[in-house]
């Protein structure tokens, strides 16, 4: 085979496509004006995509750009992250000393897992999330200095995680000098579903090749020949080779080398050369070569790059004459110029064209022992075995569960999952697979990872590994809104366990025990249809200690039943405290939130804000952005409960605005709950309905904590609107929702008390004092000061004329004692109105003046202005209420402004906030803007909050002031 085949073929690639090159410049000047742009190059193979990405990557169009090219691999393309290490290969972040680089400052260091095919300094699996997080913010480095370009070739042997990975910058990189090309072949995808769903996400510009054009095909042939060719001719050689630049180039320099003539001479040599002149032209050159050079290629071609002593090894030929090997093969042109693979797959597909499909596998199972005893890491033996028909060794499974074990542990979920599917295959009534297996399918398809962990509970040996697997598929039920059914397989288990361990089981095994009662009591507390029966189950056990984290787990369950229960405040404190009480240094999230969230709700705000605070705060360094999402709307709720209207809008809508960033944002609901009732408390019931109307999450009916938030917040706007009588309804509806689900806590949702002042207005009188004396023994059962100041105000609002007075006095001092500053500001209003009513207008403005005062420092915008409209009616006279520029602000540029003031950069908010710099620079003109300041400078003393007046009624003042 003539030397100039292979280079006349890749300049033929390019003759005849221009249109394609000014195509990929003009998106080039787009990447430079700052948009981000994807393009999605397709063709059969040899159709020349690779030819024509190298040739724009070195023109002018991307001068000054950084451009990071990577070509997947078919030994590697189940690898997790395999395509994003062919990408930032080049850069040299793999090494021993990586992380302490410049481009791994910050969270870019997370990014580490996936840059290096070895395991980096963790045990277990690692979260997905937190290495696409860091690999955007290692992108984001690369992008402050000059436009980047990522081109990711062969796409069609790319791993799932790598293009998630292209999916999850893209989402991010609207207005970032970024350009992405992903070159892949037509006829073959590994992963078409991830890619069409990339395609119908980001609006590509689509780059079908199509085959050379007739001039094309006569200008390859004037090259080649070096004397134009007749017509006929080259139609004669474009339809044998279908217009594809590697077959077209090969089959013309065979023509040329024969002497053939380019004219109708020729066209009866044409048609016998054929459209399978690769495959003939190796064969024939390998033929006329010793046996050990086709060695050589065979084992270049199982092994792909690889140094030449593996090779050597592999093909059975010695050192010195490998090395002599690889220059024949690379002089022909079948061993590509840079490297030591070969030139194209189709020359890889015509080298092993030839071999017994036994001695092939027989040759990849040597391949992957060579590598094994080389020290190589696991996936990459794995990336041999997965392409062997069948696992017929014993050591075969083993290795590819080490495989899996490497791939969850650099966050690959898809890659382990891949790996253990084949071990099943060979081992399918093996527990310990299917358990791993599941656990690497938990977050990407829990469905099918539930579907494992049903197939494992028969086949589990003991009762302690039937509980282990049972656990799991409690927590998968929960994820998948199936939670009755998962109730139903624990309360089986822990019933076989407690038979099993006996009445004195060791510490493991109580451990174990544990575990099993605590994950009950979490799902059996998420669906209507289970929680009656797990309150009794929860009132029935004795608290552990809280000295493990199992312990520490329970705990935090019976404290939020306890709560729901509403029956003992104390009881309900001190199983918090025990839970958050934790030697570790990780904080278990359903132990934070639950515990937080109970504490709250016995009026203990300022322990409850510490917690979260903290779990927040793990969250953020551990980048378990579900963890803080959840964080931040509890924390939402809780704010919102102590009156701090402010800092909760701040939460709840960084809450909403990083889920809305997600594809698991669509089945969230809490968020948007939280964000919904500040609104109300604002002024916006509009825009709360809206927020509410948006929410995607089914069957919200099912559900304990989110249904019944959603119907208060849903019943205060419909009040706010106008629409008693719908409000009304979905008061009642509540309060027959939670009877039905035995939740009687007061203050979780005070459905009672509103809708009992809501009837007052309504001049209902006898239906409000049914609800009113209900409320009352809640509140008693309760015993927190807000708990007693609710009663107290639902019965002082229902009472006729001046008779309520003094129980309106009482609920004004009840919740002015409690850290309800919201509803103290509510209470001081309704008792002001009612000495209006009765003509004691002096008393009236007392109280309406401090309500006024309350509600503005709350941020309760809507309460402020009716309470200061009654106290100009009363005679009172007070400094028209103006809009101060904080209120202009939406609850996340208060946030960013509050970050940017306490001296945080633009890119450790955005890192913090799991947004995007440019997203953060926006929010802070906008601040800027509204606040009429130049720049950060200026921040502080504009956010400054000013100090409580000595003339605000005394009150515990909780201090919501977030911390930077």
């Amino acid at each position: 085979m003539p030397v100039q085949a292979e280079r006349e073929g890749s300049r033929g690639a390019l003759v005849g496509r221009a249109d394609e090159l000014n195509l990929l410049g003009r998106r080039a000047e787009t990447t430079r004006a700052g948009r981000a742009g994807l393009v999605m190059l397709s063709g059969p193979a040899g159709m020349g995509k690779t030819s024509l990405l190298r040739t724009f990557l070195r023109s002018e169009a991307c001068h000054d750009m950084t451009v990071l090219y990577g070509a997947c691999a078919e030994t590697a393309a189940g690898t997790g992250y395999s395509g994003v290490r062919a990408l930032f290969g080049p850069l040299g972040l793999s090494g021993s000393d990586a992380a302490d680089l410049p481009l791994l400052r910050g969270f870019a260091r997370r990014a580490l897992p996936a840059l290096t095919a070895q395991q980096v300094g963790r045990e277990g699996p690692a979260a997905a999330y937190p290495v696409l997080h860091g690999l955007y913010w290692l992108a984001a480095e690369l992008m402050a200095e000059r436009p980047l370009v990522l081109v990711l070739d062969d796409v069609h042997w790319c791993d799932e995680r790598s293009l998630g990975w292209v999916d999850f910058l893209l989402r991010r990189a609207d207005d970032l000098p970024l350009l992405v090309l992903l070159a892949h072949r037509s006829e073959a995808e590994l992963a078409p579903a991830v890619l069409t769903d990339i395609a119908a996400q980001h609006d590509p510009t689509l780059i079908r090749l199509a085959p050379l054009a007739r001039t094309a095909v006569g200008e390859m042939a004037r090259r080649i020949f070096r004397t134009p060719a007749e017509d006929v001719f080259i139609e004669r050689a474009a339809a044998v080779s279908g217009g594809n630049p590697l077959t077209l180039g090969r089959l013309l320099s065979e023509l040329n080398a024969e002497g053939v003539r380019p004219d109708s001479t020729g066209l009866r040599r044409v048609g016998e050369v054929g459209g399978q002149v690769v495959a003939s032209s190796v064969g024939a050159l390998l033929d006329g070569r010793p046996r050990w050079v086709r060695g050589v290629a065979t084992a270049v071609a199982v092994l792909g790059d690889e140094t030449p002593e593996l090779i050597g090894m592999l093909a059975d030929v010695p050192p010195a004459l490998v090395k002599e090997g690889i220059a024949t093969l690379r002089r022909a042109e079948i061993i590509a110029a840079d490297r030591t693979d070969l030139v194209h797959d189709v020359v890889r597909s015509a080298v092993l064209a030839p071999m017994d499909a036994e001695v092939l596998a027989a040759l990849r199972t040597k391949a992957a022992l060579l590598l094994n005893d080389a020290g190589r890491p696991a996936e990459e033996v794995a990336g041999r075995l997965m392409l062997l028909p069948a696992l017929t060794q014993p050591w075969m499974p083993a290795a590819l569960c080490d495989a899996a074990v490497q791939a969850q542990g650099r966050g690959a979920p898809e890659a382990a999952a891949r790996y253990l599917r084949r071990v099943l295959e060979a081992e399918p009534d093996s527990v310990a697979v299917r358990i791993q297996m599941a656990a690497a399918l938990a977050e990407i398809d829990p469905a099918e990872a539930a579907r494992l962990m049903e197939e494992a509970l028969p086949l589990a040996a003991d009762v302690r590994t039937k509980a282990m697997v049972a656990l799991r598929f409690g927590m998968l039920c929960l994820a998948l809104q199936r939670s009755p059914e998962g109730v139903r397989v624990l309360a089986e288990v822990l019933t076989e366990l407690e038979a099993e361990l006996g009445p004195a089981p060791d510490p493991a095994d109580r451990e174990l025990h544990t575990f099993v009662e605590s994950v009950l009591l979490i799902i059996g507390a998420d669906e209507k249809a289970t929680v009656a029966a797990t309150l009794d189950r929860a009132s029935r056990l004795d608290p552990p200690p809280g000295d493990t984290p199992a312990q520490r787990q329970m705990l935090a369950m019976m404290t939020v039943l306890a709560a729901m229960d509403g029956r003992s405040a104390e009881r309900t404190v001190g199983h918090a405290r025990r839970a958050l009480t934790s030697p570790g240094t990780a904080l278990e999230g359903w132990s934070s939130v639950s515990s937080a969230f109970a504490l709250s709700l016995a009026d203990e705000v300022d322990e409850s804000l510490e917690a979260l605070d903290r779990l927040l705060e793990f969250s953020q360094e551990n980048a378990a952005m579900w963890t803080y999402v959840l964080g931040l709307a509890t924390r939402a709720l809780v704010l919102h409960g102590a009156g701090a209207y402010p800092d909760a809008l701040a939460d709840a809508q960084t809450a909403v605005e990083i889920a809305g960033e997600e594809r698991w944002g669509d089945g969230s609901a809490l968020p948007q709950i939280a964000f919904a009732t500040v609104l109300v408390e604002r002024g916006e019931s509009e825009q709360a309905e809206t927020v509410l109307a948006g929410i995607r999450r089914s069957g919200m009916e099912r559900f304990v904590l989110q249904y019944h938030l959603y119907l208060m917040t849903r019943a205060r706007a419909r009040w706010a609107r106008g629409d008693r009588e719908a409000s009304l309804g979905l008061y009642l509806e509540c309060g027959r929702s939670l009877e039905q689900s035995r939740l009687t806590n007061a203050v979780f949702v005070p459905w009672w008390a509103e809708a009992a002042c809501l009837l007052a207005v309504m001049n209902r009188g006898d239906e409000a004092r049914d609800l009113s004396a209900h409320g009352d023994e809640l509140a008693r059962s309760w015993g927190t000061s807000r708990s007693r100041g609710l009663a107290a105000l639902a019965r002082g609002a229902i009472a006729p004329g001046g008779s309520g007075l003094g129980t309106l006095t009482e609920a004004v001092s009840a919740l002015a004692d409690s850290p309800a500053r919201g509803d103290h500001a509510r209470a001081e209003f309704v008792l002001g109105r009612a000495l209006l009513r009765t003509g004691d207008q002096r008393g009236a403005r007392e109280h309406l003046r401090a309500a006024t005062d309350l509600a503005q420092r709350c941020g309760a915008l809507a309460l402020a202005g009716d309470a200061r409209r009654m106290l100009v009616t009363a005679g009172g006279r007070m400094r028209k209420m103006s809009a101060s520029p904080l209120d202009m602000l939406t609850g996340m540029e208060r946030r960013v402004a509050g970050l940017a003031a306490a001296g945080a950069s633009n890119r450790s908010i955005a890192e913090s906030l799991f947004l995007t710099v440019r997203t953060i620079e926006t929010h802070l003109t906008s601040v800027y803007r509204k606040l009429g300041v130049s720049g950060r400078t200026e921040l502080g003393s504009a956010l400054r909050t000013p100090n409580i007046p000595d003339g605000q009624p005394p009150g515990r003042r909780t201090d919501t002031r977030r911390r930077g």
